[in-house]
C-alpha cells in the first residue's frame, strides 16, 4: 500500500506556528503517556550505548529523567527543533557543575545524532504533529545504529470523537486534522526501512468539571492544524456557544464531560541494509561499516 508522504489535512504552517509558541512543558497526558512507554522497555533487553530523545521538552521532563537514570552510563542526544524548547531543555537537564550528579553522567547532546549512532530513538507525542511523517521517520532511521530501535507513541483517528461530532453537528469546519491509522504507521515505518513493527493501541478517557476546563488542557495539548479550519480569531460568543454545544452533547450521552484519546504506539527494529548490485551500485560509509561490524555476538 503506497501512503502520501505529507498529511492533506495538516497545514505545514500552522504546524510550524505551533510549535512555536507551544508551552514549554510537558502536558499531563503526554507524561503520562510516556509513563506507559517506560513500561514497554522491560520487555527490551538491548542497553543503549547512546540513545536519542526527539522532543523532550514537550514529550515528558519527568519520563527523560527517568530514561537518563535508567540509561546513566550511555551517552543522550537531545532533539529540539526549535531554539526556545532547546534552551528549555538545557535548562531542565543540565545540573550545575559542582553537583556531584553531573561529575558522573555520561554526556548529553543537545543535537542532533551522527548517522548510525545511537542504539535507541525515543519519540513521544510527536509524529501525529508532524507536516511530512515520512521525512520524521527517515531522519530517525538516519539516526539508529543497525539494529538499534525506535520506540514512540502518538494520537490515533479515534482521538477527540466527541469534540468532532459537535463541530460537525454546528456545522461548522473539521476540529482537527485526520490522524493517522496505527496500522498505516506500521506500513510506513516498513517502507522507510524499519524491520519488525510492533503496533499496538489504547484509549484513554478524562473526564472533566467543566467545558471550560475541556477546552484549556485541548489548548494545552495542540491546535486544530486543518486547512479548512476557521481562519479568523472566534470571539467570545463563539466559544459561548461551543461551551454550551458541548455540555448539552455530553450530557445526553451520559452526563459525564469527557473526551476519547486513542494513544498509538509504536516499536521498531532498523534492518541490515540491502545492497544491490548492478551497473553502479553505492553504500554510505555508516551502512558499509555496520555490515562488516554486523551485530553484536550473543552471550
Amino acid at each position: 500500500m503506497t501512503i502520501n508522504q505529507r498529511p492533506p489535512t495538516l497545514d505545514p504552517v500552522a504546524v510550524d506556528h505551533w510549535q512555536r509558541i507551544a508551552p514549554l512543558v510537558s502536558p499531563w497526558l503526554h507524561e503520562e503517556v510516556a509513563s506507559r512507554m517506560l513500561d514497554r522497555l522491560q520487555w527490551i533487553k538491548l542497553q543503549p550505548r547512546a540513545w536519542a530523545h526527539w522532543g523532550a521538552v514537550r514529550g515528558g521532563m519527568q519520563t527523560h529523567a527517568k530514561l537518563a537514570s535508567l540509561y546513566q552510563n550511555s551517552e543522550c542526544f537531545v532533539v529540539e527543533t526549535h531554539v526556545d524548547r532547546a534552551k528549555a531543555a538545557i535548562e531542565s537537564i543540565v545540573k550545575p557543575w559542582w553537583n556531584p550528579k553531573q561529575w558522573r553522567a555520561a554526556p548529553t547532546h543537545f543535537e542532533l545524532p551522527p548517522p548510525a549512532s545511537v542504539d535507541m530513538l525515543w519519540a513521544n507525542m510527536a509524529l501525529h504533529e508532524s507536516a511530512d511523517p515520512q521525512a520524521l521517520l527517515a531522519e530517525w532511521h538516519r539516526a539508529l545504529k543497525v539494529d538499534g530501535f525506535v520506540m514512540f507513541s502518538c494520537l490515533g483517528p479515534d482521538t477527540a470523537r466527541e469534540l468532532r461530532e459537535v463541530y460537525a453537528q454546528l456545522g461548522w469546519p473539521p476540529a482537527g486534522h485526520e490522524l493517522t491509522d496505527m496500522h498505516d504507521w506500521g506500513d510506513m515505518l516498513m517502507q522507510t526501512g524499519f524491520a519488525d513493527p510492533v503496533m499496538d493501541m489504547e484509549r484513554i478517557t478524562l473526564t472533566y468539571a467543566t467545558p471550560t476546563r475541556l477546552l484549556r488542557e485541548l489548548a494545552e495539548l495542540g491546535r486544530n492544524f486543518h486547512p479548512a479550519r476557521f481562519q479568523a480569531l472566534r470571539g467570545r460568543g463563539w466559544k459561548a456557544q461551543l461551551e454550551q454545544a458541548l455540555a448539552r452533547y455530553l450530557r445526553n450521552k451520559g452526563g459525564q464531560l469527557s473526551l476519547t484519546f486513542e494513544i498509538v504506539y509504536g516499536h521498531a527494529l532498523k534492518a541490515p541494509p540491502k545492497i544491490r548490485v548492478g551497473a553502479l551500485s553505492s553504500v554510505s560509509f555508516a551502512d558499509m561499516r555496520s555490515i562488516l561490524e554486523g551485530p553484536p555476538p550473543k552471550a
